[in-house]
């Protein structure tokens, strides 16, 4: 066998090597990227959760009613109440 053939035989032999490293990255970035989709995906309705409760708990009826019951507190009667306004203001 020639030199050249053995030079060649190293090249191929190289050439595989590092498709075969290549192919292994590609299905491990591949199995990273499914992973973090599915965890994007449960933050996503994770997040819809939080914003349902948020609405929920921020809800002026129950704010009032809660008020109401738990602290006792009242509106206050109209004579008291004082709007402020802006001297020019368009």
């Amino acid at each position: 066998m020639s030199r050249l053939n053995v030079v060649l035989a190293l090249v191929l032999v190289a050439c595989a090597l590092a498709v075969i490293q290549a192919q292994h990255r590609a299905r491990t970035y591949f199995v990273e990227l499914e992973r973090l989709k599915k965890e994007a995906r449960v933050l996503d309705e994770q997040w819809g959760k939080l914003q349902l409760e948020q609405s929920t708990w921020a809800n002026p009826a129950r704010v009032d009613a809660l008020a109401r019951t738990r602290l006792g507190l009242v509106a206050a009667p109209p004579e008291r109440v004082h709007v402020e306004t802006l001297v020019g203001a368009p």
